[in-house]
């Protein structure tokens, strides 16, 4: 019993240590950088308010949700709080400014995280066509993985391709060079990441795993997870030398041997250093590499920091 509490006591310290370690850097250095005042006019079609035939795929930065569609995950006060990363539908987290999805799936095609269960995925094809039906030029790249530890939805890529085929923007290399003008009107670039089914094949209208990569990094502490997150970063070529989104999640995670194990107060060591992180992402010589941003519970400042390096970015300031 003395050694739990002996070890327990050591945890709160580091956690303790490292939130003290972030908000240091963040008070020495501030988190200013090109585009950070920039303030889009309209969320909901913030592609639309910039140059499309000067936006390039590869130049966007991407907000993005981590497990997004779990805002009506397990039991409400009793499991809920233990899965919950976002607290918005997938319709109004398009809405906000999210562009890029993360969904898990079991075999039934409910959406899942672990053992806790949700809404079917037709209420997130559902939302994602709405969004679309009321927009013009925004793109989505929409993430669907079946679950660890489930099998795959039979035929779920045919799903995929009847439900979304006339928004689906085929895989091809040749994407990441091009303008969001020279992808419209189609719209969405779907990842599928089945466990044991065959990966979608060049210029079909799924994109296979490999091209939406990421390292997790799997800890509660907020200073580790944020130089974890750089130096994985650093070891990415540019946007402009690769071809493939690269994703970096300003989230952190309860542990089992942690007793706080309700997601928000965890996330919540690391949600206030999203600004922080893109400035010293370009002070330490990486804003070339940053692509895909995302978070748990996303809001409105997350998006507008996205969105303002992204404007940066065709401007020419960064």
């Amino acid at each position: 019993m003395g050694s739990f509490l002996s070890k327990q006591m050591e945890r709160r310290k580091a956690i303790s240590t490292q939130k003290k370690l972030l908000c240091d850097l963040k008070e020495k250095d501030n988190t200013d950088f090109p585009g950070c005042d920039y303030c889009p006019e309209d969320r909901k079609n913030w592609m639309s308010t910039l140059a499309l035939d000067k936006l390039h795929v590869n130049k966007i930065v991407w907000p993005g949700t981590h497990d997004s569609a779990t805002n009506k995950i397990g039991i409400p006060f009793i499991s809920r709080p233990f899965a919950r990363t976002q607290s918005l539908s997938i319709y109004n987290q398009l809405v906000m400014g999210t562009r890029v999805l993360d969904i898990r799936v079991q075999k039934d095609g409910r959406v899942c995280h672990g053992i806790l269960v949700s809404y079917n995925v037709d209420a997130v094809i559902s939302d994602v066509k709405k969004f679309l039906s009321e927009t013009e030029s925004e793109i989505i790249i929409l993430e669907i993985r079946t679950e660890f530890g489930h099998d795959d939805p039979p035929e779920f890529d045919k799903y995929l391709e009847n439900q979304l085929g006339e928004f689906l923007i085929h895989q091809d290399d040749s994407v990441f060079n091009k303008t969001v003008a020279e992808l419209l009107p189609k719209r969405v670039i779907c990842v599928w990441k089945p466990r044991k089914s065959p990966q979608p094949k060049h210029g079909s209208p799924l994109w296979s795993a490999g091209y939406l990569k990421d390292n997790w990094i799997d800890t509660d502490l907020p200073e580790t997870k944020f130089e974890s997150n750089m130096k994985h970063l650093s070891e990415q070529q540019p946007v402009t030398s690769r071809k493939y989104f690269y994703r970096v999640e300003n989230t952190v995670t309860p542990q089992a041997d942690n007793p706080v194990l309700c997601v928000k107060p965890v996330t919540n060591r690391i949600r206030p250093h999203a600004r922080l992180f893109i400035k010293e992402c370009i002070c330490r010589g990486y804003g070339d590499r940053l692509q895909i941003y995302s978070t748990d519970y996303i809001d409105e400042d997350f998006v507008d920091a996205c969105i303002g390096l992204t404007n940066a970015r065709i401007e020419g300031k960064l």
